[in-house]
């Protein structure tokens, strides 16, 4: 066996030098004792060798690729870490193309090692928290970080250089770091009794974050795998998080509220419109369920934001999805020209869908409708309700049973709940009828021409109570 010393975990330089050396040499993966410092070696007896220097002038190349990679696996704490990199560099040079193939049972090993510290590190730069303490020339910042792998040295440029101006200390299980504005310097490991508990400006910090949380974008799972629980430890905010979650709820319902006082108190056009503006802007980047990955862009409702009639369809199709507009497609016509036949224009009335992205199944170049589910209605009732809120419609049809579901929380049969009112949670009235899809779907003309009519007959009746409504 031959014995491989390295300066400290996460010395490269170290490692890379000692690799190139016991290639040149011959010596494969196992024959190779990795050994950090004075530790221990050989546990079974028998002294190893030492390793010896390789000839002068003697070398190879590998892929930069490769040298990205190893330097990121060093950080790694797998001790198997330095023969791994080991045998891939062996292989390298009978194998150019190792590094290009994720296939590979070594590179499937090493590639998530990579991913690991990476992750790591950036966890580090978010959730590390500095605390301000006094000290004999003034303020300094001490900050507290367990990290699972050896990224400390690694992170340290970050924080020099956003922290150049500031004196701090990083105190972390391995080793601290300390920069005093002119020298970085390194000592001994510590422990959290070590970092301070708290300062004055965490208390400013925890008010001004509290008043930011936004109840309507919690997704505690999302939130979770991004911000695991272990870290909470190192950062005030979230002694805040399990009450903030708890009363989420009531927190949306009361932004809800409050937006209609305030709209019943300012009923002006453009108070409206500049409200409705933003509320489409919120709307692009909603990723309140999984819909918005696959679509091309939200598609938000529109018309007058001072309408009396709303009509709410079931979600948008693949014409829709492409120009960014409700009710633009094969559907979209047939609307268009049964408003027409019961008389109603659709420039004075609010056009929007109950789910605001397209669910589809892709078939070959085909985009095919898929019916949305029950949590994707119900998380997009949240725009639903901010459109309902800004408008204020005398009267909201429903098309559909997706979008009558959305409009009455609850899911009921279009047969049932057609032609009637219905009175809504917020006090308005809501009409339940068929979508334009289905005329589009019955094959029989004869067939297809009736319903048409009797969705014609509808629009009329809604038509009649709106004026009814109005006086």
């Amino acid at each position: 066996m031959t014995v491989a010393v390295l300066d400290a975990e996460d010395d490269f330089e170290g490692w890379r030098s000692a690799a190139r050396a016991l290639i040149l040499a011959d010596i494969a993966p196992d024959q190779v004792i990795w050994q950090i410092g004075d530790g221990p070696t050989n546990l079974f007896g028998g002294a190893p060798a030492a390793l010896a220097a390789p000839p002068a002038g003697a070398a190879f190349s590998v892929p930069r690729a490769f040298l990205d990679l190893a330097r990121t696996v060093i950080l790694h704490a797998d001790p198997e870490r330095f023969g791994l990199l080991h045998a891939a560099l062996a292989r390298l040079r009978r194998e150019p193309g190792l590094i290009g193939d994720p296939a590979d049972p070594l590179m499937r090993r090493l590639e998530p090692m990579a991913k690991e510290v990476r992750r790591d590190i950036h966890k580090m730069r978010a959730f590390l928290r500095f605390r301000e303490v006094a000290d004999g020339d003034g303020a300094r910042f001490v900050a507290w970080f367990q990290p699972d792998h050896h990224i400390v040295r690694a992170n340290a440029d970050f924080f020099l250089n956003r922290f150049a101006a500031m004196r701090w200390t990083i105190l972390t299980p391995e080793l601290s770091l300390d920069w005093d504005g002119e020298t970085l310097r390194e000592g001994p490991g510590a422990t959290r009794a070590d970092a301070p508990d708290g300062d004055p400006i965490e208390e400013t910090w925890k008010t001004y974050y509290a008043s930011i949380f936004n109840p309507a974008r919690v997704k505690i799972g999302a939130m979770l795998k991004e911000m695991p629980r272990k870290y909470w430890k190192n950062m005030p905010e979230t002694a805040l998080v399990p009450e903030l979650i708890a009363g989420a709820h009531a927190r949306e319902a009361g932004m809800v509220t409050a937006s209609r006082e305030t709209l019943a108190r300012d009923q002006s056009g453009a108070n409206r419109l500049v409200a409705w503006e933003a509320l489409r802007v919120e709307a692009s980047g909603c990723t309140r369920c999984p819909l918005f990955a696959p679509a091309t862009q939200t598609v938000f409702g529109e018309g007058p934001v001072d309408a009396a009639l709303m009509f709410v369809g079931e979600q948008p199709g693949d014409q829709e999805d492409l120009a960014g507009r409700p009710f633009v497609g094969p559907a979209g016509q047939l609307f268009d020209r049964a408003i027409a036949d019961a008389d109603i224009n659709r420039a004075t009335a609010y056009v929007t869908n109950a789910v605001k992205h397209f669910k589809y199944e892709q078939r070959g170049k085909r985009r095919l409708h898929t019916r949305p589910n029950a949590h994707e209605i119900d998380a997009c009732r949240w725009w639903i309700a901010q459109e309902r809120d800004l408008i204020r419609p005398r009267l909201t049809v429903a098309l559909g049973a997706t979008a009558a579901r959305s409009m009455l929380g609850r899911a009921v049969p279009i047969g049932a709940a057609r032609g009637r009112p219905h009175t809504l949670d917020d006090g308005g009235e809501g009409w339940v009828t068929v979508h334009p899809s289905y005329l589009l779907r019955i094959p029989d003309k004869a067939g297809a021409d009736e319903e048409y009519a009797r969705f014609v007959e509808d629009l009329r009746r809604v038509k009649a109570r709106l004026a009814d409504l109005a006086a």
